[in-house]
Parts: C-alpha cells; sequence; structure tokens
C-alpha cells in the first residue's frame, strides 16, 4: 500500500488532503506539533475503512523532522508522497513586526520546507521516484501590505520548491508548489472575515476554497505522468481577484 506523509496535518487543509489520500488507498502519515489532535482524524479515517497514523513532530526543529521521516519509513514503510503543508499566516504593519515573529514565520514557512524537503529527498533520491509538494499562497508571489513576514516567509518556500525541482527532478522526484490564492474555508479565515465586518455566510456559494478543493488539486498533481509533470499549479475560486 502506497504511503503518504502530510506534514503540517492541521484541522482544514491538512485533514483534506489525509482523507483524499486515504480514500485513494494511502497508508496515511500525518505529522503536527500536538500529535494528540490527530487522534479523532486518524479514527474518522480508519472508520471509513483508510489506514492512518498521527505523529507528534516540530517542522521547524532539524531533529524532529529527521526523526519522523524515519518512524515512518520504519514502521509504515516507504515514502511515495510528502506534502509540506505548514502554516504561518499573520498580518502586522511593518512598524508592529517584530523581529520573533518574522523569525518564527520564517521557520514555518521556509526552514521547515526546507527540513522536509530534504529529508523526503534522503529516501526518495534511491529509489529514483516519489513527489514532494509545497504549499504556497498569494504571498509566495507578491508582497502585500501587513505581511512582510508572511510573504518572505512563502516567497522563501517557493524558492526552495524551484530549487529542488530543478535538482530533483532528473532524478525522478516530483516536486511541484501549490499557490492557493484564496480564503479557505477555515474557522482562522471566517474569523478574519468577521472583524472586517462581512458575515462568512452571507457571500456567495464558492466564493470561499473548501479544503477538500485543495486536497483534490495535490491528488490530481501526484497522478501525473513524468512527461507532462506540473511544477506550479494554482487554485482560486471562480470570483477570486487576480
Amino acid at each position: 500500500m502506497p504511503v503518504a506523509f502530510i506534514v503540517g496535518a492541521g484541522d482544514y487543509i491538512g485533514a483534506a488532503i489525509a482523507k483524499r489520500f486515504a480514500q485513494g488507498g494511502f497508508t496515511v502519515c500525518m505529522g503536527r506539533r500536538n500529535g494528540e489532535k490527530l487522534v479523532p482524524l486518524v479514527a474518522q479515517i480508519e472508520s471509513a475503512g483508510g489506514k492512518a497514523h498521527g505523529f507528534s513532530m516540530d517542522a521547524r526543529l532539524e531533529e524532529s523532522v529527521a526523526t519522523t521521516f524515519e518512524k515512518v519509513e520504519q514502521t509504515t514503510g516507504p515514502i511515495d508522497v510528502v506534502i509540506s503543508n505548514v502554516g504561518g499566516n499573520v498580518q502586522f504593519n511593518i512598524e508592529d513586526t517584530t523581529t520573533r515573529v518574522f523569525r518564527k514565520v520564517w521557520e514555518m514557512a521556509t526552514f521547515s520546507g526546507f527540513l522536509v524537503g530534504r529529508e523526503a529527498a534522503k529516501y526518495m533520491v534511491p529509489r529514483k521516484a516519489g513527489s514532494i509538494f509545497f504549499t504556497g499562497a498569494s504571498a509566495s508571489m507578491r508582497g502585500t501590505a501587513g505581511y512582510a513576514a508572511f510573504g518572505a516567509g512563502k516567497a522563501g518556500l517557493r524558492s526552495i520548491a524551484q530549487t529542488l525541482a530543478k535538482e530533483l527532478g532528473p532524478k525522478g522526484i516530483h516536486v511541484s508548489h501549490l499557490v492557493i490564492d484564496a480564503g479557505v474555508d477555515t474557522a482562522f479565515v471566517r474569523e478574519r472575515m468577521e472583524k472586517a465586518g462581512i458575515h462568512p455566510d452571507s457571500v456567495p456559494p464558492d466564493t470561499l476554497m473548501d479544503p477538500a478543493s485543495v486536497a483534490e488539486a495535490y491528488w490530481v498533481l501526484h497522478h501525473q505522468k513524468r512527461d507532462g509533470w506540473t511544477f506550479e499549479m494554482d487554485i482560486r475560486p471562480y470570483g477570486e481577484t487576480w
């Protein structure tokens, strides 16, 4: 049974990715800082007939990333697809962006991507097969007022993805960067909308992106033939402003 490893398996996008790959016949391994929070998701996947395992890991820490990859490889099997889905979205005016905030977001967005990509490559390159995918955002492509930390972190992640694609593609590894140019339907986004005076349920249908749509994009990317690999895919709701 193929193995998918989702790093940053949160309650929305990460959970949707895990469910999609489990539905498709993968054993799903998931990592997040508090692994106990994965217990309900593991149970939900298993109750639907899938196989899933949760791990406590901090994607910002080298030892934690390396140890978790080793555990997955040794206890579950060779990893076929790794999806780096760590968040880090914060909004601060530049004068209110502290050094601590900037560094923390960089660790979450850029440094974690480097660690995850490197560890995945160590296992996949000898096998000459596998997929390494990174979750990007609008901020990956352009800076926006109030998002200096997030923009810098996501732009750095995109650069890592480009580098890995050029280095690992000829070795049989599919590396892709998914740009989510949208507000995804999560509690975080809904809170932001309400603070801005917009009730989330008042917007037209499909204005917010369903996390399942993100998961489907990753499913499609992983199943591309290598004579037509996509490096960068951007997805957005029909009404999103480019």
